[in-house]
């Protein structure tokens, strides 16, 4: 099961919220989603466990709980949208889009 913690102190790592969830189960993963150009944390990760038992108990236990003087924000993790590389994940629309928008109802482009 994959879980989404969020409103984490700037300085938690891995190995800390590891330890965390370990309380309710067994962990898989931990992956803390940081900055690409500074690599500081962006405040959210995602925890993977192994069962969905565990991982219930452990959203239960931990969602607007206190951690590092903030309360967490603990729940299911909702599947990832597809994004477009090309764009950087913003869909934008084609030249074919564009010309449609432009031809009026009913026919020919009359330009």
């Amino acid at each position: 099961m994959r879980i989404y913690a969020g409103n984490l102190d700037r300085d938690v790592t891995e190995e800390v919220l590891r330890e965390l969830f370990a309380t309710h189960g067994q962990v898989e993963s931990v992956s803390i989603m940081r900055d690409r150009d500074t690599q500081r944390s962006k405040g959210f990760a995602f925890i993977g466990m192994l069962s969905r038992t565990e991982g219930q108990a452990a959203i239960q236990a931990l969602n607007e709980s206190e951690f590092h003087q903030r309360v967490l924000t603990v729940n299911e993790a909702r599947p990832r949208e597809e994004r477009n590389p090309s764009t950087g994940g913003v869909s934008r629309p084609s030249a074919a889009d564009d010309r449609r928008r432009s031809t009026p109802r009913g026919g020919r482009d009359r330009r």
